[in-house]
């Protein structure tokens, strides 16, 4: 069984900095991640930033210039360093991976639990 887990969430000071951390867990054969997500309360689910397994990352304008993601291929996880946080921020943050099982060799699409980050003076 495959987990992706999610940590680093918290609430932190309009102007302040989270970095998130997605590791997953299981037995995997190969997995690409596919982004950062939130959601806030009220909205739909909405892209962050997405990281290529060459190391390309893009980014949502709204994020643009405060966020920066990165991965760690040797320990399966993918960070989100978060800068300048506003209020607007404040959502349940998901990361996203497509993962090969090492035990079928099926490929399969998992969601994190959600890391809760609050953005509030």
């Amino acid at each position: 069984q495959v987990q992706l887990v999610e940590s680093g969430g918290g609430l932190v000071r309009p102007g302040g900095s989270l970095t998130l951390s997605c590791a997953a867990s299981g037995s995997i054969f190969s997995i690409n991640f596919r982004g950062w997500y939130r959601q806030a309360p009220g909205k739909q689910r909405e892209l962050v930033a997405t990281i290529t397994s060459g190391g390309s990352s893009n980014y949502a304008e709204f994020v643009k210039g405060r966020f920066s993601i990165s991965r760690d291929d040797a320990m399966n996880t993918v960070r989100l360093q978060m800068n300048s946080l506003q209020p607007e921020d404040t959502a349940v943050y998901y990361c996203h991976a497509d993962v090969i099982s090492g035990v079928d060799m099926n490929r399969q699409s998992y969601w994190g639990q959600g890391t809760q980050v609050t953005v509030s003076s």
